[in-house]
Order: structure tokens, then sequence, then C-alpha cells
């Protein structure tokens, strides 16, 4: 009869703890990229943004600006747009299956036609599993008041 209790317990706990395992693997994956993002942003690593930014990216600066992928790399490129350094904080990753929501603030230095400027930003961005890898398809950013 404890076979039998100990079945039960394994056939209805186990999907749930296997989703969980998931759940937990997929946020640790996705974090990992938040930071490999933000240096790659700061080095200007096309090859490992170009891995991790989806083909179909809406990428919405603090200021309402949006650009795609090629833009966004374009700008980092070019130099027009430096990232010199960005500090995170408060991160939250929310996965939902196959998609994922991310939640922060940042502190982000950045130099734009020839003035730096420090912006204290809350920001949003979502990533989806596309063809068996997490790829980010959407960041908005919105800058927070002075207190």
């Amino acid at each position: 009869m404890k076979h039998v209790y100990a079945f039960t317990i394994l056939v209805l706990f186990a999907p749930g703890f296997a989703a969980s395992q998931t759940s937990a693997g997929a946020e640790k994956e996705i974090r990992e990229l938040e930071t490999r993002r933000f240096h790659a942003m700061q080095e200007v690593d096309v090859a490992t943004l170009n891995e991790i930014l989806s083909d179909d990216l809406t990428y919405t600066h603090s200021n309402g600006w949006q650009q795609t992928k090629a833009e966004v790399i374009g700008v980092l490129g070019s130099g027009e747009l430096k990232y010199l350094s960005i500090t995170t904080r408060d991160l939250k990753v929310r996965v939902y299956g196959e998609s994922a929501v991310v939640t922060g603030h940042a502190m982000v230095r950045i130099k734009a036609r020839g003035e730096e400027e420090t912006l204290n930003i809350c920001y949003l961005d979502v990533y989806v599993k596309q063809e068996g890898r997490w790829q980010m398809v959407a960041w908005q950013s919105a800058r927070v008041a002075k207190q």
C-alpha cells in the first residue's frame, strides 16, 4: 500500500516539479543573457548582440526613440551612441512557457553626440524562445524621476 501512495504522489507532483526546474533553468539562462547583452552593448560586440537580439526586435529608449535590431547595432557601431557603463538592480525574470518578461532598474552612462549623460531608468524587456534559444524581442525603458 505504501508503494501505491508513493507512486500517486510521484505522478501528481512530478510534472509540477519538472516545470519548476525548467522555469528556474530558463530564468537563470535569461539572467545570464541580460548580463551578456549589457556587456556586449558597452563593448559593441556585434556577434553577441546578433545572437541575443531577435531580428524583429523593437527597442524603445527612455526618450521614446524606437529602433530595430539593425538600427541598434548600427548606431552602436557608428559611435553615435556609446554605453560607458550599465549598472543594474532589482532584476526580476518571470517565465511563461516560451516567453519571459524581465523588469529592473539601471544606471546607464552614455555618450551621445559628444555629450555624456547618466540615466536612471526602469525597464521591461521580453524574451521569446525561438529556434531553441532565447532572444530578446522587445525593450522599453523610462527615466525615473529625481526625488
